[in-house]
C-alpha cells in the first residue's frame, strides 16, 4: 500500500504597522575659523560649552548627548594669481542629541543656536521610536494575517482545505523605516517646527501549512 506524501504549503507574509515617532536625534557642530590652532579651539569650545549650558537648564540629561567628533585643521583659500592661501584654522566638534520629547525638539534646536550663535550647525535631525514593541507586535500581527490569507487562497484554488501550522519564522528583524529632516538652515524669524510624520515599522515571515 503506497504511502501518501505529506503535502504542506509555504507562504511569504508581510505586515506593516505606522506610528508617529515620540523622540528626535539631532546632529549638531560648532565650529571656529581663526588664526591659530589654539584660538580655533577655543572659541569652539567656548560655543560648545554654551550649548550644553543650555541643554543642561532644558532638563537635557548628559546621557542623551555625546561629542561624535573633534578636530582641528588648516584651512586654505584659493585664488588663481597666488594659488592655496592659508585662511586660518578651523576648529570643529560635533555632537549627536536626543531629545526624547519629540514636541520640543524645534525649541530645543532655536535655543542650540541662540546659545551658540552663528558658531552652530544643525546639521540633521531624525524623529525616532524610543520603544518598537507595541508598533512591531502590531506589524507582526499583521503579518499572520497576511501569510493566513495567501495560504487559504492557494487552497482554495488548489481544491484542498489548509491544515495546521508546521513551521514559523520571522525572515528578519523587525525594518524600521523612518522620515529624516534635514534643517542646517534655522530662521529667527519664526519658532523652527520639525515634522514628526509616521515611521513605519515591517515585519516578514515565512509559514509552512499541512494541507488536507
Amino acid at each position: 500500500m503506497a504511502v501518501e506524501p505529506n503535502r504542506s504549503i509555504t507562504v511569504t507574509g508581510v505586515g506593516t504597522a505606522s506610528v508617529t515617532p515620540d523622540a528626535v536625534r539631532i546632529s549638531a557642530s560648532v565650529s571656529s575659523l581663526s588664526a591659530t590652532n589654539k584660538d580655533a579651539l577655543s572659541q569652539a569650545s567656548t560655543a560648545a560649552n554654551s550649548v550644553r549650558d543650555f541643554l543642561k537648564k532644558s532638563g537635557i540629561s548628559t546621557k542623551d548627548y555625546k561629542t561624535s567628533s573633534l578636530s582641528v585643521y588648516p584651512e586654505y583659500n584659493y585664488t588663481q594669481d597666488k594659488g592655496s592661501v592659508l585662511a586660518g584654522y578651523r576648529a570643529t566638534q560635533s555632537f549627536s542629541i536626543t531629545i526624547r520629547k519629540a514636541d520640543t525638539a524645534g525649541s530645543i534646536v532655536d535655543g542650540m543656536v541662540a546659545a551658540g550663535g552663528d558658531a552652530v550647525q544643525i546639521n540633521n535631525v531624525v524623529p525616532f521610536l524610543t520603544s518598537g514593541t507595541a508598533s512591531t507586535e502590531q506589524a507582526r500581527a499583521a503579518a499572520v494575517a497576511d501569510a493566513k490569507a495567501r495560504a487559504n487562497s492557494y487552497a482554495k484554488l488548489l481544491g484542498v482545505k489548509l491544515g495546521r501550522v508546521i513551521t514559523i519564522s520571522e525572515v528578519s528583524a523587525p525594518i524600521y523605516t523612518f522620515p529624516s529632516v534635514a534643517a542646517d538652515k534655522v530662521s529667527t524669524m519664526a519658532s523652527t517646527q520639525i515634522d514628526l510624520g509616521e515611521q513605519d515599522v515591517t515585519v516578514t515571515i515565512t509559514v509552512n501549512w499541512s494541507l488536507g
